[in-house]
């Protein structure tokens, strides 16, 4: 008799599961967006006019038929779209992440796909502040990749935060010695960001940020090449776990 096969998760909904269980306990909320995506909510409301600098790092993918649509370059979209039902709403807190597939035109290695998925996500409140970015960053880190994780911030500039940083882990994987290791951008709202949103920004403040996810999976599970997600190979699928944290 032939074993019967059971199918398994991909390593991304795995992750994505374990990362939403962790989000959750610490009251984040989960939003969904459009991958095909209108220029305001992908550019212009977060601040990447057409003349902006900000707009030519990210190779976009141009929809022929649909002037002033694209796939879209980051799930930071998501969060402009929350920001605006908030509005609509009359709510003044709100707590989200934005996992999703994006889109960019690049070349393809072991660590850039032009097809890969990003984890975003806001709080935003009447006194949120980058402590509590930091706080909410060395939760989720110790968490997911171990209690010997440690959160650093190195400013940087996104046309969309300020102040903005990058954000590092310090990774101590079994057996190895430890780094520090880039995760993600983040910084607070700009205030023009929330007021593209429809909201006050002297009654709403808060922080944003994003990361690419499977870099996040490669640093947990020491996988050598970005690629091997997208790959179609059930070896690869089958290494993982599917039970939860």
């Amino acid at each position: 008799m032939h074993e019967e096969k059971v199918g398994r998760l991909h390593p991304v909904s795995v992750a994505l599961r374990d990362i939403a269980d962790i989000f959750a306990r610490m009251g984040f909320g989960i939003a969904y967006g459009p991958e095909l995506e209108d220029e305001f909510h992908n550019f212009d409301g977060l601040r990447m006019f057409s003349d902006h600098p900000a707009r030519d790092m990210q190779d976009t993918f141009w929809i022929k038929d649909r002037p002033g649509y694209v796939l879209r370059t980051h799930t930071t979209s998501v969060t402009i779209r929350e920001l605006e039902k908030m509005a609509k709403s009359g709510e003044t807190e709100k707590r989200m992440i934005n996992p999703g597939k994006m889109f960019r035109n690049e070349a393809t290695d072991v660590t850039h796909e032009a097809q890969f998925y990003q984890l975003d996500g806001f709080a935003v409140g009447f006194d949120i502040t980058l402590a509590h970015l930091k706080g909410t960053f060395a939760r989720f880190y110790q968490e997911y990749l171990g209690k010997n994780a440690r959160v650093r911030f190195r400013p940087s500039y996104f046309p969309f935060t300020e102040p903005s940083v990058e954000v590092d882990a310090w990774f101590e994987p079994a057996g190895k010695e430890g780094r520090w290791l880039e995760m993600c951008g983040a910084g607070m709202l700009h205030p023009d960001v929330i007021k593209n949103a429809g909201l006050d920004p002297r009654k709403v403040q808060g922080f944003a940020f994003g990361g690419g996810l499977e870099r996040l999976i490669m640093v947990k599970y020491n996988i050598p090449d970005i690629r091997l997600f997208h790959s179609g190979d059930v070896r690869f699928v089958y290494g993982f776990s599917s039970e939860p944290l």
